[in-house]
């Protein structure tokens, strides 16, 4: 049972006051048969009051309000988490048979919402390329591995070409990207076969394997396989996910998974610094650290001014 402690700094810093900054976090780890969460130590300044609640999803999110004028907020999660192996599936059944279970449950609550998948430009050479007909011969699962590999071996990984507001339509013309463009592409071709998938946001923590990610926050797909339930792919890295990933928040896309957002009054120019930092049982530590400096001077209550644009554009793109 590998224990990761994992330290996630949020620091953002401005030129001059500002106030009224309301925020949302997702850093609690899910907790479940498979990941616990041994301690969490979270400390934000100014020391406001966190309201948590569970979202529609069964996250864990806080909010909090800072009215005072103030000209840096750091947001510092420091969790110890454990994981454990779980068993891969099996096929046990007939493909025709789970392709019928999978209908018979596309209407519930519980995947409707991981069975809808966006339009864009590209939709008919994706779905092509998917080929629901060819690959219902297959089982779900054998299917589902199968797009993970063409992802992986389609899509270059390269940090920096993109950004949350990359549509699906430029990562597809790109063929180019992070984690969460991987992702995305993977969501959209197992919808299009049927299968529920949703976004999964969190950590990989693979100590010197050499996998995509490695210390950062990161971003991979869960799909619903009959008599197994949610599985984890990892399209940036070609594998399926294990006790090596350490999730953060399930939901239909990256907005429903973003670490952080939130939005604040004033019109100072602004700096954002994002630490992750991840130590494994024998003293090892990888630290990953971005920065972003911009200069924009924002209108109150505009999308320039608001965390979710830039705190967001650096957390999950690595």
């Amino acid at each position: 049972m590998p224990r990761f402690n994992i330290r996630h700094v949020t620091k953002y810093t401005y030129n001059a006051p500002v106030r009224d900054s309301a925020n949302q976090i997702v850093l609690f780890p899910i907790r479940d048969e498979f990941q616990e969460l041994a301690k969490q130590d979270l400390q934000i300044s100014g020391e406001p009051d966190l309201d948590i609640y569970r979202d529609y999803y069964g996250n864990e999110i806080g909010s909090f309000m800072n009215a005072e004028p103030h000209m840096e907020l750091v947001i510092d999660s420091r969790v110890q988490v454990v994981t454990r192996a779980r068993p891969m599936p099996e096929d046990m059944m007939s493909a025709e048979a789970q392709w019928g279970q999978l209908e018979a449950i596309k209407q519930g609550a519980p995947f409707l919402d991981f069975l809808h998948t966006e339009h864009f430009d590209a939709f008919a050479e994706v779905n092509s390329i998917s080929n629901p007909t060819l690959q219902r011969k297959a089982t779900p699962l054998q299917a589902a591995r199968g797009l993970n590999q063409y992802v992986f071996d389609n899509f270059r990984y390269i940090k920096g070409l993109t950004s949350v507001e990359t549509t699906l339509d430029e990562a597809w013309k790109l063929k180019a990207g992070v984690c969460q463009d991987f992702a995305h592409i993977l969501l959209v071709m197992l919808r299009l076969l049927g299968v529920p998938a949703r976004y999964v946001s969190g950590y990989i923590c693979p100590h010197d394997s050499g996998m995509r990610g490695e210390g950062a926050t990161h971003a991979w797909v869960e799909a619903y396989i009959p008599s197994y339930g949610w599985l984890g792919l990892d399209p940036t890295n070609n594998c399926f996910v294990n006790d090596l990933h350490v999730r953060l928040a399930v939901g239909r896309n990256f907005a429903d998974c973003s670490p952080v957002r939130g939005t604040y009054k004033g019109e100072a120019e602004h700096a954002l610094e994002v630490a992750v930092t991840v130590s494994y049982e024998d003293g090892k530590t990888v630290d990953v650290q971005a920065t972003v400096i911009t200069s924009l001077p924002a209108k109150n209550g505009s999308a320039q001014n608001s965390y979710q644009r830039y705190m967001e554009m650096i957390q999950q793109q690595q």
